[in-house]
């Protein structure tokens, strides 16, 4: 059983990004959405660590967020946070096709 961190860490991304946006401009919405994500990517992760080909729940957020935070990226051209969190659901949709193969 190997332990998926590149999985916690997208989690543990996620959240962060929801308590800075919190912190930030006050927005709970961003904290919410951002815990959220987090909770369902960090299951995933566990998920991965017990079974590698179980990757449905973080292909779930990793995919809704890549198109709603390209969207507002594409939007409002904004890297930080939109470009950023884009580019890393990206990222892991790609890994977790690897992991699929």
């Amino acid at each position: 059983m190997e332990v998926d961190w590149l999985g916690f860490c997208y989690a543990a991304l996620l959240a962060l990004g929801g308590v800075m946006g919190y912190n930030r401009k006050g927005s709970l919405v961003s904290l919410a959405a951002g815990l959220f994500c987090g909770c369902v990517a960090a299951y995933g992760a566990v998920c991965i660590t017990y079974n590698s080909r179980d990757v449905k729940p973080t292909f779930f957020v990793a995919f809704v967020l890549a198109v709603v935070m390209g969207m507002r990226y594409r939007r409002s051209r904004k890297v930080m946070p939109a470009g950023i969190v884009a580019g890393l659901s990206l990222l892991m949709i790609l890994r977790l096709g690897l992991l699929l193969l």
